[in-house]
């Protein structure tokens, strides 16, 4: 299953097993797959598929009204739901069923950790909204007015993304495929979320301090020159 490549949408046991567009394999492709003794086919549909208390014909299976020959012998042919073939091929003794064990076992992983940076991806975008905040609160309170005072925090914001980035937002918004009025933050993995949120920190308490833009903009580019060679 390893060195199988294809863009599609469909799961490399899935494709394996040859499922087609509503969701069945066949029972000769998936006992194949499984790499079981030919001239048992029969039995084993009888017993894994016909007796199966946990399976139900017409939903779990069906007949697919074909039959194949093995070793001299035809057997009926069957169309299984993927979900139940998954389950006959984790339930194998054989060498193949152990690959499908630790290849859904891997899956379940890969989920967890999915779901855990995704945990971790909200809460920095949470955390970023009050950050955010806070940031022009700042500005509105600390800066004085002045003409070119409503656009302070978006210079701030673009002054933020060029220091991290090194790109102005345009081609942020093409690199990450940004769409319209959606905000580039949608785009963004935890860590960057993480990076933008400390530098708007840094520039929140630099203009509590008095600081001026031009002075702000100096200070926090030659850090970050400073932090990348080191």
């Amino acid at each position: 299953m390893d060195n199988i490549i294809e863009t599609t949408n469909k799961t490399p046991i899935e494709i394996v097993l040859k499922m087609d567009n509503d969701g069945y394999v066949t029972a000769r492709n998936l006992y194949e797959f499984l790499e079981l003794d030919k001239s048992n086919y029969a039995k084993w549909c009888k017993v894994n598929i016909l007796e199966n208390e946990f399976a139900e014909e017409k939903v779990d299976f069906y007949s697919s009204g074909s039959t194949s020959k093995g070793r001299g012998n035809f057997a009926k042919d069957y169309k299984l739901k993927v979900s139940f073939a998954k389950k006959l091929a984790m339930q194998s003794k054989t060498i193949r069923g152990e690959e499908a064990r630790c290849y859904f076992i891997a899956c379940e992983d890969a989920l967890k950790r999915v779901a855990a940076e995704r945990q971790r991806w909200e809460i920095e975008r949470a955390k970023g909204i009050v950050i955010r905040h806070v940031l022009t609160d700042t500005i509105k309170m600390k800066v004085p007015d002045s003409p070119n005072k409503r656009f302070m925090y978006p210079n701030y914001t673009k002054l933020i993304y060029k220091t991290l980035f090194n790109k102005n937002m345009e081609e942020l918004k093409e690199q990450y495929g940004v769409k319209g009025k959606e905000s580039i933050r949608e785009y963004l993995t935890a860590d960057e979320l993480k990076e933008v949120e400390t530098l708007e920190m840094l520039v929140s308490s630099l203009i509590n301090c008095g600081w001026g833009y031009d002075q702000i903009k100096d200070f926090i580019q030659q850090n970050n020159v400073k932090k990348i060679a080191g």
